[in-house]
Order: structure tokens, then C-alpha cells, then sequence
């Protein structure tokens, strides 16, 4: 068994219309159970770690259903707290070629939205475990659940954990004031921040130098900010994703890590075609903290991270259903997809 590390957040309900189908056109949806740090525990657990999610979810039949999607990868529940009237839903529209995806969601007064800090005792969450991660998307539900971060990392920092932020704003969630006054102070308490041009901008105000809707996405633009982000918080690491969308259906996908000396830009992959992007940012996460606490250095730390994430890519479904072992062979540079027979 791995490390014991934590996450804080909401699982929702995902409903997709099948066949890539519009919300107009739909008759009946497909459902999985997914939100970003649940994502991130499914990985850990199948990276051999003892992934631990917090979580607060309605005592009814969709609440119970939600915490057996986690069960049956390994992911410890025990501290998921049960309560509140509904789970979170959201709906997706997913895209392909030149059409997006869309996402519509349905999460007020859910069950994680309503919680409070008396529901969770983060000091004994918090004991023996090495990791603590959560993203933008937790504090951007409801005053309420941003607190519950702030407590968490309190916790974490008292236990002498590593704590790791995904930034993952979210404009349909809050406004890029809203998030900077929210997450700004909670920065004082990440040691490893991750997050695309977009998250660095909108949550912290730190712009990089790359035309990104272009579809450039040249690392030298990133090492300002990162200096900058670095130098302000005092992170340990800080790592982005770069996305080149070239269409829906159609990305290339790489990475960049800075320690606060050396920064490592990772190898590029084309995806193409894309099954299923939604949770790609948190494959990258659970590849990230696998690769810091297992290899010796931030360069092949990135590399799992980065091709972890690429196999996402390829996976319906919000979790990456993949092993430790396949994302190493991936890196070992075999992506030609043959049958293994």
C-alpha cells in the first residue's frame, strides 16, 4: 500500500445524452458519479495508495449509490459524512469536431453545498495521511463549503501534511472577483499549486504570455507567471497543463513544472480522437502527486502526469480507469495502441 492521502470535495450525478447526442435530442441519459477531487481518489486508489475522500452526501439511495461508485476502486469512505437533501447533478452535452462540449449544472443546496465544518473532524482526517488536495471548484459551491477548505488546510498544516490546489475555475460557479477573494488567502496554506492560463488569470491575476485560444501554446509564456506565483505564495512546486484545442475532437497535450529553481517543459501528445475530456485536468492532479511522492525527480513526475492524463483522453467517463503500469508503458514512449494479446 501507497500513501494515505486525502481529498475534500463534491461528487455529483453526471447525466449524458449517449452517441454524442444533444440535450435536445436526448430520450434518456447515461449516468456515472464523478466531480473533481472524487476523480483524483479513484486514480490514487489505483495507483496502490490508500485515497481517502471527504465528502458530505443526502442518507437516501442516490447518496449510497454515489459512495459505492467510490468503494469499488479501493476508495476509502469512511469519513463521508450523510445529510442534506440532494446530491449535486450535472449535465453533459458532449462535443465533437468544431462543436463543444457543454455542461449544465444543477448543484444548489446540495447536500456538500449545505455542509458545515461540525460534520467532519478534520484532525483525525488528517492523521497519518501524507497528502491533502483539493480544487477551485469546492470553495466556488457555497460560502459554507469554502470554509470547510479553509479548515481542512488548517488541519493538514497542523499534521504537517503536503497540501495540493487544482485552481479549476469554473465562470458558470463564480466570477473571477469572487474567486480571487475567496481563494487568494487560501493559497497561504498549498504548498503544490496546478493550473491551466485560464485558472492562473481568473483565480490569482497572474496572466501568462501565450495566445491560447490560438492554439499556442509555447512554455516560454508560462515562466513569468510562474516565477511570480511562486515568489507570492511561496509554493513549492507549480505546475499547468497546455492544452492546443484544435477542436473538440482533436487536442495536443503537454505540461510545464517549476520548483522554484528549474523549470521542466513535459513531451507533447497528440489525442486524437478524443472520447471523453472531462476529468483530463484530473487525471493530470492524481498523476502529479503519485510522480512527487514516488520519483525522484519533477521531470519524470511530470511525465506520469502528463501521460496518465493523455490516456484519460481515451476513457468515457469523468474517472481514468487506468493502472500504474499503463501509464508506464506509455511513458516508455508505446502508444501505438496494438491489441495485447
Amino acid at each position: 500500500m501507497g500513501f494515505k492521502i486525502v481529498t475534500l470535495g463534491e461528487i455529483m450525478l453526471r447525466l449524458s445524452p449517449p452517441r454524442q447526442q444533444r440535450f435536445v435530442q436526448a430520450t434518456q441519459f447515461d449516468v456515472v458519479y464523478g466531480g473533481g477531487e472524487a476523480n483524483v481518489a479513484v486514480s490514487l486508489a489505483n495507483y496502490g495508495h490508500e485515497a481517502c475522500f471527504v465528502t458530505k452526501l443526502p442518507g437516501n439511495e442516490i447518496g449510497q449509490a454515489a459512495v459505492n461508485s467510490l468503494r469499488q476502486y479501493g476508495v476509502d469512505t469512511r469519513h463521508v459524512s450523510r445529510g442534506g437533501s440532494r446530491i449535486g447533478i450535472y449535465y453533459l452535452e458532449t462535443g465533437s469536431a468544431m462543436r463543444p462540449s457543454k455542461v449544465v449544472y444543477d448543484r444548489s443546496h446540495s447536500a456538500m453545498a449545505e455542509a458545515e465544518v461540525s460534520d467532519f473532524d478534520f484532525d483525525a482526517i488528517m492523521q497519518d495521511a501524507r497528502w491533502f488536495h483539493w480544487t477551485g471548484i469546492t470553495p466556488a459551491i457555497s460560502s459554507r463549503a469554502a470554509e470547510l477548505v479553509k479548515e481542512a488546510c488548517k488541519a493538514a498544516r497542523r499534521h504537517g501534511v503536503t497540501v495540493s490546489c487544482d485552481l479549476n475555475f469554473r465562470r458558470k460557479l463564480w466570477t473571477s472577483e469572487q474567486a480571487q477573494r475567496v481563494m487568494k488567502p487560501l493559497m497561504q496554506y498549498v504548498d503544490v499549486c496546478i493550473g491551466n492560463e485560464e485558472d492562473a488569470k481568473l483565480c490569482l491575476g497572474f496572466v501568462p504570455e501565450a495566445d491560447v485560444e490560438g492554439g499556442h501554446t509555447d512554455a516560454e509564456g508560462y515562466k513569468k507567471i510562474f516565477k511570480g506565483m511562486a515568489e507570492t505564495f511561496g509554493f513549492r512546486y507549480v505546475a499547468s497543463t497546455l492544452r492546443e484545442s484544435f477542436s473538440a475532437s482533436h487536442n495536443g497535450w503537454k505540461a510545464l513544472i517549476y520548483d522554484g529553481s528549474a523549470f521542466y517543459e513535459s513531451r507533447r501528445y497528440d489525442i486524437k480522437p478524443i472520447v471523453d475530456r472531462v476529468g483530463g485536468g484530473d487525471s493530470f492532479a492524481a498523476g502529479l502527486i503519485h510522480g512527487l511522492l514516488t520519483k525522484e525527480t519533477q521531470a519524470e513526475a511530470l511525465e506520469f502526469a502528463v501521460a496518465a492524463s493523455a490516456l484519460k483522453h481515451t476513457i468515457e467517463g469523468d474517472v481514468n480507469h487506468v493502472s500504474e503500469e499503463e501509464v508506464e508503458t506509455l511513458m516508455g514512449g508505446d502508444g501505438t495502441g496494438r491489441v495485447q494479446r
